[in-house]
């Protein structure tokens, strides 16, 4: 082969010799409180019979299942509610989402319209609001200004999910790394390469502080609405950063969805993130209904296991990096799994 070695191809095998301790099923049932079930992240539940999820989700030992695909529209919401919350109720919450595209249509109406059609939204079945990271990155106001994620204009969308009881998940930014340059100092080269979109330099985009600043002045503005920061409240590769936003905010909890790969490398400040905020933070996957994906996360919260793969695939999705257990006790792992969603998610 030479002296050079492309990338691609480079799968270099680890040579520790360290306990291996897989875990099969969660040490107390899991509410998997950020997923999805259509297509294209969620593997096309949407189109199967809904015996054959519960069965994946029994093997894994999943008790309820947040599906969040009811954000992409209001058709999507009705015909996941028609297949999953009617075929199982007690094991699928289903929530809506804003129709940003509706804005010029309604104009300075908008919010209250959008409002409007959240309580529709819960009186057909939505069960909480999912916002998508277009939001602050590219949903524009009728006169083509880009919107910031602390609009005041919005505000009665905001103050409407805390009247009827609803949960906001929002996510509004990527992994830092996404708003970087795509040069050779970028930690996802590999996973920007392959998906050019995910890609957010600024300009013409926002920053990333201003995208994470946004969200921490909208928390703040709306106590009265619980909100939860998809993907380790935006930010996992700076926990300090969110438990400030934490300990600023009682209304703003997290979920761990798809960032085991960000949380394992820093895992002595991850365990102790956990063990301070046990009370909120909510387990998530964000990678469809999997049983070998629930697997490695259940073995990242509750084993002490070194340099093992965050992912199913190799090279892993996300980084060259391997991840380490938490280890964490099984008070945190009860309220991580179950308890925190339970109360932050069900509670009408």
């Amino acid at each position: 082969m030479g002296d050079e070695l492309a990338l691609r191809d480079y799968r270099p095998q680890p040579c520790l010799v360290v306990p291996e301790t897989p875990v099969e099923r969660p040490r107390y049932p899991v509410i998997d409180a950020h997923n999805h079930l259509g297509e294209p992240f969620g593997g096309g539940w949407d189109k199967r019979p809904a015996a054959e999820l519960l069965q994946v989700l029994d093997e894994a030992g999943v008790r309820l299942l947040v599906d969040l695909d009811g954000g992409w529209g209001e058709e999507v919401l009705k015909r996941h509610l028609d297949h999953f919350r009617a075929a199982a109720p007690e094991r699928f919450r289903v929530f809506g989402g804003v129709d940003w595209s509706a804005w010029p249509e309604h104009g300075d109406g908008f919010a209250e319209w959008a409002a409007g059609r959240l309580r529709q939204q819960a009186a057909w079945g939505a069960e909480g609001l999912k916002i998508w990271k277009g939001f602050g990155l590219r949903v524009r106001d009728p006169q083509g200004r880009l919107v910031a994620v602390d609009d005041p204009r919005l505000d009665p969308i905001w103050e409407s999910a805390a009247e009827l009881g609803l949960p906001v998940v929002i996510h509004v930014a990527d992994p830092v790394a996404f708003f970087h340059p795509l040069d050779a100092r970028n930690e996802r080269w590999e996973e920007l390469h392959a998906h050019p979109d995910w890609h957010f330099p600024s300009p013409p985009f926002p920053s990333f502080l201003t995208l994470v600043t946004g969200l921490a002045n909208l928390v703040a503005r709306h106590p009265r609405t619980t909100f939860v920061g998809a993907h380790v409240g935006c930010y996992a590769e700076n926990l300090a950063w969110v438990g400030a936003l934490l300990d600023r905010c009682p209304n703003f909890h997290l979920d761990i969805a798809a960032r085991i790969a960000e949380l394992g490398r820093q895992p002595y400040t991850a365990r102790a993130f956990f063990l301070r905020y046990a009370d909120r933070i909510l387990f998530g996957t964000d990678l469809g209904a999997d049983v070998a994906v629930y697997r490695i996360q259940y073995r990242f919260l509750e084993t002490a296991d070194e340099h093992f793969s965050y992912d199913v695939d190799d090279p892993p999705g996300q980084g060259r990096w391997r991840i380490y257990g938490l280890h964490l006790p099984d008070e945190v792992l009860r309220q991580v799994y179950f308890a925190n969603a339970q109360r932050v998610l069900l509670k009408r």
